[in-house]
């Protein structure tokens, strides 16, 4: 079973003292990237909400916001920096002296500067908050995943659909390979014809031994039991693997690229390069698929 990266989860918390609203959106990403938007003074509370994510969405690019209303003040203390509003004033002090400026240094002016009055946390109520945080958390992400599993199911689908295409433009493949060499037999003796005349016998050995020489360099077999076998592998990982295998898909799919060329590059027949096209085109359909998956 093989899950998107992407997907969303909402979920709300409510008690007595606050009100939670917490969204997960998750899009693709080549590796984990967890980032947690949230009011300052809960900062405590990030690594905690990561780690929840992380146990359920091991790849992708996740962003959580988290919204807190309070309802009651027991979990913040408002705390006066009076060493912060002792330097700002005497900056500003300075400032007026340099420049001889008008005016004083008012109450309003000097509380509005950044951590003069700070908003903090009850140190006490740590545990109590990081858990009410959880689990609205635990919830949006929850319906994020079965969101990353519906989707997942559907690229699964699609991926096996285009595997077995695949499979079949190689059967094709396969049964035109041995007419190859015919072909080459054929036009081989034609071109000595043409430029030895009728008149003079061809060594019928010295054709079978070029022909063979030419069906020993063009043979793909081993080239189209790889590809198959590539093949399995990929609907087993997507239809059975409870793991993220997105990177691993990756490597498969370059692999069966590299089968595709190598089958395209040694037939020498125009009707094979035309399938090893197609080939390469659903290809290239997969490795988008799994630009998307865990």
């Amino acid at each position: 079973m093989i899950k998107s990266m992407t997907g969303f989860g909402r979920s709300e918390y409510s008690d007595e003292k606050r009100n939670i609203v917490v969204e997960v959106k998750a899009v693709n990403h080549r590796f984990s990237d967890i980032t947690v938007k949230m009011p300052r003074r809960y900062s405590f509370a990030e690594e905690k909400l990561k780690s929840i994510v992380k146990d359920i969405a091991k790849r992708g690019k996740v962003e959580v916001s988290v919204l807190i209303d309070n309802l009651s003040e027991d979990d913040v203390n408002v705390r006066l920096n009076i060493p912060a509003a002792r330097q700002y004033y005497k900056n500003l002090i300075e400032l007026k002296q340099e420049f001889s400026l008008e005016g004083g240094v008012s109450l309003s002016l000097l509380s509005g500067f950044p951590d003069v009055m700070k908003a903090i946390p009850d140190i006490y109520d740590e545990e109590a908050i990081i858990e009410c945080l959880s689990l609205p958390v635990r919830e949006a992400v929850a319906k994020l995943d079965l969101m990353r599993i519906a989707e997942g199911a559907k690229l699964a689908e699609d991926i096996v659909m285009r595997g077995k295409l695949i499979l079949s433009l190689a059967e094709r493949i396969a049964d035109q390979a041995p007419q190859t060499v015919q072909v080459y037999k054929t036009r081989l003796q034609e071109r000595i014809s043409d430029l030895l005349g009728s008149s003079l016998e061809i060594p019928e050995d010295r054709i079978a031994l070029e022909a063979a020489i030419f069906a020993d360099k063009s043979n793909i077999t081993e080239e189209l039991v790889r590809l198959s076998s590539h093949i399995s592998q990929l609907e087993h990982i997507v239809t059975m693997s409870k793991e993220p295998d997105g990177k691993k898909l990756d490597f498969l799919v370059q692999e069966m690229n590299r089968e595709a060329n190598t089958i395209g590059s040694k037939a020498n027949d125009i009707t094979i390069t035309n399938y090893v096209l197609e080939i390469k085109s659903e290809i290239e359909k997969i490795r988008e698929q799994i630009q998307n998956i865990e």
